[in-house]
């Protein structure tokens, strides 16, 4: 499963049991190929997964063979997806759910052949993979579930047992044969339905409950954590006690943290909407809370007061907060202390993976507490000379392998800048990824070289992203190798900075620069009316003059300029000056 693990090791002794109890339900018979379908709905709770996979149980890394299919509960609209290899080689895959898989059940499924694996997503196909290493997993493999607490950080998220208990549900499982040219389901109808089980009960001539651990699992697991109930297998994540499916424990709060708009509090896990949306439930002294929204993870509540000024707003009282469970638990109330943050200046200019450079920010692994970072994924440098930039020390350092990169913005409309370099490949074909900024995919099965060549700059500019719940994120999603990113710049299209220009006098009239944003350079088109005099002058963020070009005395007329700058990357503006008159509009430079 985890591309981090050591050769397992079962671990059955009682001087070697952990503090947290997990679950496991394998079938007793291993199967060649063939089509492995289940419906779940998975937990969501940061530090662990879910999971429904094929596995070769191995006495050397040598004969390793699994087929994984997992949900990582840090995340709300990410499968992940992994063949695993002779030698324990990971070839990982990912899709973007266009739901929450913790919020209702969904279908997955893979289709093993000797030539290809394929993973689809309520009966659609969303990953598929060949060659070698595909036609390696040759070995009868056993079909599992399991959820547990991986030792694993980076991967999974930080571990805060808060969290339990958490619980992932199984409807069904489904096994087809392989039947090339003579089934009647699956793609082709190249598969036969063998078996299904509704999970009404423990069929115990098919399956054993697993009651072991390995390294780098943070959990034993126990028969008692596989429960069957209302017709459906839950697996539990639990502490020691009580074991099963009990909840005894009301919601907890994560962080809360006064921000420029309001006051935004993380809880543990999904809660009863009308108690969270009860203003009444939230106090603070001398201030009367407007509002309260739950937000779309259902884990999230976000507060509007009346009056706020993070300056005088230290402290609240948080009361009557339910959870989902039935019977519902209520949290006891009590005071928190609010985190107090500063955002982020605009734009945004970050150097991923590397330090601070210039105008842009250093790099970070994301927190709840901070402002931006990078989930998952490995940190390199590279000493490519890198064409196509004023700022190749940019891309002089790598994210690869990363599942996202977060910032924190207020809600708007943003321009979203990329910055991406193949330093690493030779040939098209060897790393493959798609891109997903919000809910849209901006880049399908990119390929750095076979886009851009080697150690060359190629930057996506996505227009008119749209932020409705203060978080912008961007989402890799690899196919072949791993994903890579270098820099990331987020220009807000509405801002207090050179956004709202004063009407142009009518003697000139300035347009907008094409194209916009630009790499090299680009025309300024502009009209004068009556003889004058023209300078045309461009400024930084700061509002000091970068580069200026006067005309001298300008006939009426249409006219052109284009700009070639010799700057960084970034937003600029210009303007035309000439006796009082003076406006602004915005361009975005890209090197």
């Amino acid at each position: 499963m985890i591309r981090l693990l050591l050769l397992i090791v079962l671990v059955t002794a009682v001087a070697d049991a952990k503090a947290y109890k997990g679950a496991e339900y394998r079938t007793k018979q291993a199967f060649t190929y063939g089509r492995f379908e289940v419906r779940m709905k998975s937990a969501h709770r940061e530090g662990m997964l879910s999971s429904f996979f094929t596995y070769h149980e191995i006495t050397s890394t040598a004969d390793w063979n699994e087929i994984d299919i997992e949900i990582l509960g840090r995340y709300d609209d990410d499968i992940q997806f992994n063949p695993i290899t002779p030698g324990q080689v990971n070839h990982v895959g990912r899709y973007k759910a266009p739901f929450n898989p913790a919020h209702d059940f969904h279908v997955y499924a893979f289709e093993w052949t000797p030539l290809s694996v394929a993973w689809f997503v309520d009966g659609t196909e969303v990953h598929r993979q060949t060659g070698a290493h595909i036609e390696a997993l040759n070995l009868p493999q056993k079909i599992m579930m399991n959820v547990w607490n991986p030792t694993y950080s980076g991967w999974v998220g930080e571990w805060n047992d808060a969290v339990l208990p958490a619980f992932a549900y199984y409807d069904y499982v489904k096994y087809y044969a392989w039947t090339p040219d003579s089934g009647n389901a699956g793609t082709g109808n190249d598969f036969t339905l063998l078996w299904s089980d509704e999970f009404s009960s423990w069929d115990q001539s098919r399956w054993e409950k697993g009651t072991h651990t390995w390294n780098g699992n943070g959990c034993d697991f126990v028969a008692e954590n596989a429960v069957f109930r209302d017709g459906m297998l839950v697996l539990c994540l639990t502490k020691e006690t009580p074991l099963g499916y009990t909840d005894n424990a009301g919601p907890a709060i994560i962080t809360a943290r006064a921000e420029r708009d309001g006051i935004r509090i993380l809880f543990t896990e999904e809660l009863d909407s009308a108690s969270a949306v009860k203003t009444s439930n939230y106090t603070i002294v001398g201030k009367t809370v407007s509002s309260a929204s739950l937000l779309s993870d259902r884990k999230t509540v976000f507060l509007t007061v009346d009056g706020y000024d993070t300056a005088t707003v230290s402290s609240m009282i948080v009361m009557n907060i339910k959870d989902r469970f039935v019977p519902a638990n209520t949290a006891p109330a009590r005071n928190v202390t609010l985190t107090k943050v500063k955002p982020l200046t605009m734009p945004v200019k970050i150097n991923i993976a590397g330090p601070a450079y210039k105008d842009y920010l250093p790099d970070k692994a994301w927190t709840h507490t901070g402002e931006y970072g990078y989930l998952d994924g490995t940190l390199y440098t590279n000493t490519a000379t890198i064409t196509g930039t004023l700022d190749p020390v940019v891309f002089n350092s790598e994210l690869a392998g990363a599942v996202k990169y977060q910032v924190r913005v207020p809600n708007g409309k943003y321009m979203v800048v990329l910055m991406m370099a193949e330093s690493y490949f030779g040939q098209a074909g060897k790393r493959v990824f798609s891109v997903a900024v919000q809910d849209s995919i901006v880049e399908k099965d990119l390929d750095l070289f076979a886009k851009a060549g080697k150690s060359k700059v190629y930057q996506r500019v996505v227009q008119n992203v749209s932020v409705t719940e203060g978080l912008l994120e961007v989402h890799l999603l690899p196919s072949v190798d791993n994903a890579v990113l270098n820099g990331i710049q987020i220009v807000p299209l509405q801002s207090s900075v050179g956004d709202a220009a004063p009407v142009l006098p009518s003697e000139i009239e300035l347009g907008q620069n094409f194209p916009n944003p630009f790499n090299g350079s680009t025309v300024i088109p502009f009209t004068v009316a009556e003889r004058r005099d023209v300078t045309l002058r461009f400024f930084d963020t700061l509002g000091r003059t970068v580069a200026a070009h006067a005309f001298g005395p300008v006939s009426p007329g249409d006219y052109t300029y284009r700009w070639t700058p010799s700057l960084s990357s970034g937003v600029y503006f210009y303007a035309v000056d000439g006796a009082s008159d003076r406006t602004r509009k915005k361009l975005l430079l890209i090197q």
